[in-house]
Parts: C-alpha cells; sequence; structure tokens
C-alpha cells in the first residue's frame, strides 16, 4: 500500500465548495483526499452532536490519524486505553494502533481529523452515509477494509466503556 508522495501545488479548500456528508448528529467535511494532496495526506472535519457515536474500534496499516479538538470532548480509545481529548487538544494514533473514538456523554466534538500519509477516505465517508440511509450494507463496508485500511477489530475495553455509559 505504499504510495508516492509528492505535491507540487498549493491546496487551498473553500468551505463552501467542500463536499458534507451524513446527516445529524454526525456531518463530515470532506477537505482533501489523497487525489488532491499527492498523497501526503487526506483530511476532514467531523462534527458531532451530544453522546454520539463516531467510529468503532479499528486500525490503519498505512496511516497514522491526527485528531485535532476544533470544539468540545471526544473520548478515544487508544489501543487499550480510553482517553479524553478536548478542544485545543491534538492527538496522533499511529499505524496498527486500534482505535476509535465518540463524543463524551454531556458534549457534542467538532475535529479536524489528518491522515499522514494520506488515504483514500472520501468513497469510505460517501460508503457510510449509504449505510446509513440503507443504501448499502454493513457487509459493504467489510468487504471495502482493504481498500480503505480501514480494519475493525473488537474492543472488550471499548465494549465495556459503552455499557457503562447507558
Amino acid at each position: 500500500m505504499s504510495q508516492s508522495i509528492q505535491t507540487h501545488e498549493p491546496v487551498l479548500v473553500r468551505a463552501a465548495e467542500a463536499e458534507t456528508v451524513g446527516a445529524a448528529p454526525t456531518l463530515v467535511t470532506l477537505l482533501a483526499d489523497v487525489s488532491t494532496t499527492g498523497g501526503v495526506m487526506s483530511s476532514a472535519r467531523t462534527q458531532l452532536g451530544v453522546g454520539a457515536d463516531g467510529a468503532a474500534p479499528h486500525y490503519h496499516t498505512g496511516s497514522s490519524e491526527m485528531f485535532f479538538m476544533l470544539g468540545g470532548k471526544l473520548e478515544v480509545l487508544v489501543g487499550e486505553e480510553i482517553v479524553t481529548v478536548s478542544e485545543g487538544d491534538m492527538l496522533l494514533v499511529p499505524p496498527l494502533t486500534t482505535h476509535a473514538f465518540r463524543t463524551v456523554v454531556d458534549s457534542a466534538a467538532d475535529v479536524l481529523i489528518v491522515f499522514i500519509p494520506g488515504v483514500e477516505r472520501f468513497d469510505y465517508f460517501r460508503l457510510l452515509e449509504k449505510v446509513g440511509h440503507g443504501d448499502a450494507t454493513v457487509q459493504d463496508l467489510l468487504d471495502s477494509q482493504e481498500k480503505f485500511d480501514n480494519h475493525f477489530v473488537e474492543s472488550p475495553v471499548w465494549t465495556e466503556s459503552a455499557k457503562s455509559r447507558q
């Protein structure tokens, strides 16, 4: 899954021109994908409503995932530990590290997510939206794990933590 990292042009994404997918309580604004950045990075802004789930436990083989908190709070599974990140915090999750995220019970969250080096994410987020609307299945999502370098795993720590939130 090696990608050539080449960027020869500046990349400017205007907010008014960025595609947004999803529906409340979760909106994802697609900012820059590998095709735009020459493989250097991909990024999206994710806005989650109060008590919303983000991503189930998963890992990436070839990219680190950076979370920069623009507002609110997230609970993030990092390996076997759950940390809370708040506005202004930055968290970098290295490749092969199981992670997941959701808002804390009483907070919304606004987070910039960046993959370094980039990985195709826009079609992944579009597929998630289709699953949410019933136009694709969870099996379609599972079948795409290699394509999008998004490998789902079980996490007893995350599962137990979710039970205690109820």
